[in-house]
C-alpha cells in the first residue's frame, strides 16, 4: 500500500503538541495594516498561537497524516 501524501501548505501552517492536539496561528497573525481601529490588546492576541477547533481537527489530520 502506498504512503499518503502530506499537503505541504497545511503542514507549514500547523504544529502538533506533545499530546497530539493541533496548534494553529490566529486568523490575523502578522496583521500589519489598518491598525488604527484595532486595540493594542487585540493586536497582541493575534501574535499568539491557539488550538484548532475540534471540528477542524479531523480534516487537518487527513491533510497531514504523519503529523502525530
Amino acid at each position: 500500500m502506498p504512503k499518503i501524501r502530506t499537503k505541504k501548505s497545511m503542514a507549514k501552517r500547523i504544529k502538533f503538541t506533545g499530546t497530539g492536539k493541533v496548534k494553529r496561528m490566529r486568523t490575523f497573525s502578522g496583521c500589519s495594516h489598518i491598525l488604527e481601529k484595532k486595540s493594542p490588546k487585540r493586536i497582541r492576541k493575534f501574535r499568539k498561537a491557539a488550538l484548532a477547533s475540534p471540528a477542524d481537527v479531523r480534516m487537518i489530520k487527513r491533510l497531514v497524516p504523519y503529523g502525530k
